[in-house]
Order: C-alpha cells, then sequence, then structure tokens
C-alpha cells in the first residue's frame, strides 16, 4: 500500500484553494461535484501523492482520512481482518474503482481505495 492523497474537510473551498496554491505551491489537478451540497478539489504537489479538499455540510472541517493505493481489495481487505484491523465500510463501487474504509487504535480513518 502506498499512501495516496489525505482528505480535508473544508468550510471555504475557495479561500481553502488559494491557500494551498498561492501559499503551499500545489496545483489544482481536478474538481468535481459528486453529490448535490459537495464540492472536491484534486490538489497534486510534488510526488505521487495528492490533498483532496471536500467541501460539504456533513462533516466537520479537519482531517477527514487518508487514503491508500492497493492493488487488489479483496485480498487486502482479507489480510486486514485477519490481523484484526477495525473495518468500518466493507468496500463498495466507486467511479474510480473500490473504496472501503478502516481506522487505526485512535479512530483516525484510513481510505483503501482500488483503482480500475
Amino acid at each position: 500500500m502506498k499512501v495516496k492523497y489525505a482528505t480535508i474537510i473544508v468550510e471555504d473551498m475557495d479561500e481553502s484553494i488559494k491557500f494551498y496554491t498561492e501559499v503551499m505551491g500545489f496545483k489544482i489537478d481536478s474538481q468535481h461535484f459528486p453529490i448535490p451540497g459537495a464540492t472536491i478539489t484534486l490538489l497534486k504537489g510534488d510526488g505521487d501523492a495528492m490533498i483532496e479538499l471536500i467541501e460539504n455540510t456533513e462533516n466537520k472541517p479537519g482531517l477527514f482520512s487518508v487514503g491508500m493505493d492497493v492493488e487488489d481489495m479483496d485480498t487486502t481487505m482479507k489480510e486486514l481482518k485477519a490481523k484484526g484491523a477495525k473495518i468500518t465500510m466493507d468496500p463498495i463501487p466507486i467511479t474510480v474503482g473500490t473504496l472501503a474504509f478502516i481506522e487505526d487504535p485512535n479512530g483516525a480513518r484510513i481510505a483503501l481505495i482500488e483503482h480500475k
């Protein structure tokens, strides 16, 4: 597994984009409007990892999760379950592949994504 992105819930998308592009030096990779009332912006810096900003009314602002790329979701989930990982959301299909969530011992969310 490798870290693919960090998801941050934001209150003001424009203000956040300005910060991450003008102050931190990231570039906008893409913007999506997957569900009514939510906006997602992907920002790319050096390397492979990205920052995903989500503006919505469902979640409090702050770090939401760390996203990790997996080669094979079924195998990864079996291995994690066997090792006692806390599965908080079983795999579901999404537009880019399959998504599942686990939690670390401190309650930090880890999104697992198999891209297709």
